[in-house]
């Protein structure tokens, strides 16, 4: 006979963590399933950066920041360009998550320890008109201790409801089928995996040593998306962001599969927006992999000089940290899945980061020390220094003529011709001293610096890429990432999900990543950034008090 509970929910990162202590906390019994072993917990969230969308913060305040929920609303809707039937949820998403945002999000997390880095980050600019993509103003609001200070609140609200008998995890079982009554979720079953002490992040076996049912009245999916699996990314892959790339690294782990995904589709739920993805241009394979094809993402200030394949400048406004997309499709556009920075010291000591915990030991060890020197150094930040050391996308040399030679012997071909890429660079560099620039990218360097933080810590002082006081000349190739998916299940603002007919399949809900972060797409297709933690968190939130109150 199969074991009862009140909830389960499949899958323990941020949003199955999050919706797992609601129910606990609320006094109902909850089991947590996930294929991987107990050092997996906290999923994706864990490796992340830690980023979060807020509005009107105390910490945009204290930096001059003026923000409101219209403007952060017009932003939100000017980047996701909802323009579906399917939109419909997605929207009201939208609307709700903005309003927690610049509501109690920031003072919820508080209250459980989180804390904030004070230097706001001004990503996705855009660069269009006033309705287009991108935020007006600053509002990634890194966590003090990045990815794992995001976790830990929610695994140790996780950890005293598992000491009360509350909340019990069940890892290494990898849900194989949801079982339904007379239309109704009441339960999983699959297979129990052979225990595997395996680092966090690699790939851990597959092998079954048994078989598992449960029963509930409520299942919650949290599994995650697509982006370890590349071919189910190419199968989704839009037209309007031309051919799938042929080579592409991995922004997550290989469990992130989307398999999990396709067993609760295939159990009657209605998937949305499968054709909206969100992956980054600016990869570099990491020359320490933890997981295959680990690739790393540059986040860039807004200096470095970005060429595509054949050598051409991007246009307007396609600059380091505007428009990810937008670079995407320009990219595909070219026929080949490569692009360049060329880019000089100073600015890669001033402007480079990297995402990912483990990329940031400062801010992830809470090390105030480290962090103050990160701004003192002499070179970039050490884990930048490696990579330019000895990641294979990076090349240093003190002449131009060098530099282009050796990456096109890194891209195995002759496509970049040393004279056209020096009169674009020459260009710009004339720019520089001119108080009347009309180089796009020149106004958009300018403008950064208007704004404190990244005058003080993202922006290096304008100079000319080819003076030698600023050397040695960098070019890093940058591979196409991938990430998150960005549509998924349709569901209701308390997170159930719709069926393909339109109606709600009771006991059945879906949160975070597979449920496109909300409503099955609340980004539409593109993302502000900081919003995909958040959105775990909300749709967790959402969906944990709901099936709370449902199982009575």
């Amino acid at each position: 006979m199969a074991e009862e509970t009140d909830v389960i929910v499949v899958g323990a990162g941020l949003s199955g963590l999050v919706a797992a202590t609601e129910i606990a906390d609320a006094g109902k019994r909850v089991v947590v399933l996930d294929q991987e072993g107990e050092q997996s917990l906290g999923g994706q969230a864990f490796w992340s950066f830690g980023g979060l969308f807020l509005v009107n913060s105390p910490e945009q305040r204290r930096l001059g920041i003026k923000d409101s929920v219209e403007l952060a609303m017009q932003d939100w809707l000017g980047t996701a360009g909802f323009d579906r039937d399917d939109d419909f949820w997605p929207r009201q998403w939208a609307e709700a998550y903005v309003a927690f945002a610049a509501g109690e999000k920031r003072d919820w997390l508080r209250g459980m320890g989180h804390r904030i880095f004070p230097v706001v980050g001004w990503a996705e600019r855009g660069g269009y008109d006033a309705m287009g993509h991108g935020n007006s103003v600053p509002r990634f609001h890194v966590t003090w201790g990045t990815g794992p200070g995001i976790v830990e609140p929610f695994e140790r609200r996780a950890r005293e409801a598992v000491k009360s008998g509350r909340l019990t995890f069940k890892f290494r079982h990898r849900v194989d089928a949801l079982s339904i009554t007379n239309g109704t979720v009441d339960g999983v079953s699959g297979a129990v995996l052979a225990p595997d002490t395996i680092e966090r992040g690699k790939s851990s076996s597959r092998n079954a040593v048994g078989e598992f049912a449960l029963k509930a009245q409520a299942v919650i999916v949290a599994s995650g998306g697509i982006g370890g699996n590349h071919e189910l990314v190419r199968q989704n892959w839009p037209k309007r962001l031309g051919d799938p790339p042929k080579f592409m690294i991995s922004g997550v782990p290989e469990h992130v599969d989307g398999r999990m995904i396709g067993i609760t589709e295939k159990s009657g739920a209605r998937l949305i927006n499968r054709d909206r993805m969100w992956h980054y241009v600016e990869g570099i394979q990491n020359w320490n992999p933890i997981w295959p094809r680990h690739g790393i993402r540059i986040l860039p200030g807004p200096s470095s000089m970005w060429f595509d394949a054949t050598g051409t400048r991007l246009p307007a406004p396609l600059f380091p940290g505007s428009d990810t997309l937008g670079q995407l499709q320009y990219i595909m556009s070219t026929g080949y899945d490569y692009s360049w920075f060329i880019l000089t010291q100073s600015i890669i000591k001033k402007e480079f980061a990297l995402s990912g915990s483990e990329q940031n030991p400062d801010i992830t060890g809470k090390s105030w020390r480290m962090t103050l020197r990160r701004a003192t150094n002499k070179g970039a930040p050490a884990p930048v220094e490696a990579f330019k050391s000895h990641g294979v996308d990076f090349i240093v040399r003190d002449r131009l003529e060098d530099l282009v030679a050796e990456m096109n012997k890194l891209a195995g071909s002759d496509l970049l011709k040393l004279d056209h890429i020096r009169i674009q660079i020459e260009a710009r560099d004339r720019e520089i001293a001119n108080p009347y620039v009309k180089d796009a990218q020149v106004m958009n360097i300018h403008n950064a610096r208007r704004y404190i933080g990244d005058k003080l810590i993202r922006t290096a002082a304008p100079h000319r890429i080819l003076d030698p006081a600023q050397g040695p000349l960098i070019a890093v190739k940058l591979n196409i990432l991938t990430r998150k998916t960005l549509g998924g299940f349709e569901t209701d603002l308390d997170s159930r999900v719709f069926g393909s007919e339109g109606r709600v399949i009771p006991g059945l809900y879906a949160v975070g990543e597979a449920a496109g972060f909300g409503g099955g797409g609340v980004h539409g297709y593109r993302s502000l950034e900081g919003t995909f933690l958040g959105g775990c968190l909300f749709s967790g939130r959402n969906a944990g008090r709901a099936a709370a109150k449902a199982v009575g």
